[in-house]
């Protein structure tokens, strides 16, 4: 396709976002592009003295039913879609008096904005744009004649563009802003129909869209021959996505994973009452713990695996201390993760060229009742959210003896863990601190042999000479099917157990933990994590 220069004569412009919208408009009229414009927009021109044509003496219609109505007419359609040089098109416009429009500047109604402000239905519905996408896809569609601009980021290029090719834009360049304003439409889309499927309470609605804006182009993806990108959902609110990268290289797309993962798990834990630090390695926890200080709460962390922790990723869920810091970079580690952070930690990680620090000015909501989706072949499988909290769970007793104070703590925290360790999980805790962790295995007695090696290779690495696991409890993220699994736990030392139950062989699990004189939680959820 020949890379066809278009000159702008006329422009028609109606945003919601009047960011930059002066300055460059003012551009426009002083290279001579007619103006036409539609109510806040109009007013924000001339307000500047920027001279703007209304849209209802192009149309010869007023704006009508609350602004409903305004730019839904064939001589502002006919003008965008008319394919210049067409014999036929180039007739119906001579016919029918409608002037051509070379450049179309839309942004759309904050739909989802208003959704975040909490809006009532009937705010929301009004919020919907309906005349900027039909306008938008118009525009796009016929982007051979036509530049359609839809993000004031890029005015500028416009603006470079006319300029670099005397007051014409290239078709390559207009290609370009098409795709980008078709995927703009349909990301809009996507957000309103989601939120009316949450509205109406329909969870698995006959067709599905998600959609974002791309944060950055990631060097690679999984593996180097991969290609990717990371894009960031509407309203994000705290997360990976809305963090701020204060230093360090640019983020992998296993950095991303690792974090996101390392991020949601800290948030498990109250700040208010809790210090807690997770090392996350390969979407799993190396280690895990809550202490006074996060500086303990590191300390303790690192213990549980210190060898998997290099290369980790390091989530905390308060504010960033210099003492953590100082800490933290004491071993090679790719991300650190946090809230806030002071200017002392900053100071001390900046010394760690290539190490990342994000601050993300909050915590996610581990209850949250979002949506999750994954890719198969051919498709996607979306979900709700694991947002189940131990804290609410209707925890029972299952065994002769019930657990100490000290162990219900322990068997909590271990639970707690459990939930972002990868299936089939098994987590060893004491003392608020993991000792050791057994993750996706095929076999459940194969992680629970696993966390109780590790437990063994962690006192070893701290110089003690009994296995971290003895006095410790188990966590199990699904039912032990057999009771192999629970009696390798108690061989390795444990007192305690929770798993959620429900096997058929509860009663021959229940028995053997009381034969083994331990203490068993049911909870009644299971937090499987493929």
């Amino acid at each position: 396709m020949p890379d066809k220069l278009r000159h702008v004569s006329r422009a028609l412009i109606s945003v919601s976002d009047k960011t930059g919208l002066v300055p460059f408009a003012h551009e426009l009229a002083a290279r001579g592009i007619e103006i036409v414009s539609t109510g806040g927009t109009r007013k924000a021109l001339v307000a500047a003295d920027i001279p703007a044509k209304d849209v209802a003496d192009i149309t010869g219609f007023p704006e009508m039913m609350d602004g409903r109505v305004k730019s839904l007419h064939p001589k502002i359609h006919g003008g965008l879609l008319a394919m210049r040089e067409n014999p036929e098109h180039e007739a119906a416009l001579l016919a029918h008096g409608i002037a051509p429009i070379d450049l179309l500047v839309v942004n759309l109604y904050p739909f989802e904005a208003t959704v975040a402000q909490g809006a009532g239905f009937a705010d929301c519905i009004e919020n919907i744009d309906v005349g900027g996408p039909a306008m938008l896809r118009a525009a796009a569609k016929n982007f051979e004649s036509v530049t359609v601009v839809v993000d004031v980021e890029d005015y500028d290029l416009v603006l470079a563009e006319l300029a670099e090719n005397d007051g014409a834009t290239r078709l390559a360049f207009r290609r370009g802003l098409a795709q980008k304003a078709f995927a703009l439409t349909a990301a809009y889309d996507a957000g309103i129909s989601n939120w009316l499927a949450a509205e109406i309470g329909e969870a698995a609605p006959p067709y599905r869209s998600f959609a974002g804006h791309r944060i950055e182009t990631l060097r690679y993806g999984e593996n180097p021959h991969q290609s990717a990108a990371f894009y960031a959902m509407p309203q994000p609110g705290s997360s990976i996505a809305a963090a701020r990268q204060v230093q360090g290289k640019q983020l992998s797309y296993n950095n991303v994973g690792d974090t996101d993962a390392a991020l949601d798990l800290v948030a498990e834990f109250d700040p208010a009452k809790y210090a807690a630090v997770a090392i996350i390695k390969h979407a799993n926890p190396c280690g895990v713990a809550q202490a006074a200080t996060l500086s303990d709460a590191y300390r303790l962390a690192l213990r549980c695996d210190p060898v998997s922790a290099y290369g980790g990723i390091v989530a905390v869920n308060r504010r960033l201390d210099a003492e953590t810091a100082q800490e933290i970079v004491k071993i090679f580690t790719e991300v650190i993760i946090a809230p806030e952070a002071d200017e002392d930690a900053i100071a001390i990680i900046a010394g760690k060229q290539n190490l990342r620090l994000l601050v993300t000015g909050g915590l996610p909501d581990p209850r949250r009742a979002d949506l999750t989706f994954k890719s198969v072949s051919g498709g996607f499988l979306v979900q709700s959210r694991d947002n189940a909290v131990v804290d609410d769970m209707d925890l029972r007793v299952v065994t002769q003896r019930a657990p100490s104070e000290a162990e219900l703590d322990d068997l909590t925290f271990a639970f707690r863990v459990a939930k972002y360790v990868k299936s089939n999980a098994i987590v060893y805790a004491k003392g608020a601190a993991t000792v050791g962790i057994g993750a996706g295995q095929m076999s459940r007695v194969d992680s629970a042999r696993i966390a109780a090696r590790k437990a063994e290779e962690a006192a070893r690495a701290a110089g003690l000479a009994e296995s971290l696991a003895r006095g410790s409890v188990v966590a199990s993220d699904a039912f032990f099917p057999f009771a192999d699994g629970l009696i390798a736990a108690a061989e390795a030392g444990a007192t305690a157990v929770i798993q959620p139950g429900g096997s058929l062989r509860d009663a021959e699990i229940i028995k053997a933990a009381d034969d083994a004189g331990l203490a068993m939680l049911f909870t009644g959820v299971r937090h499987f994590r493929h």
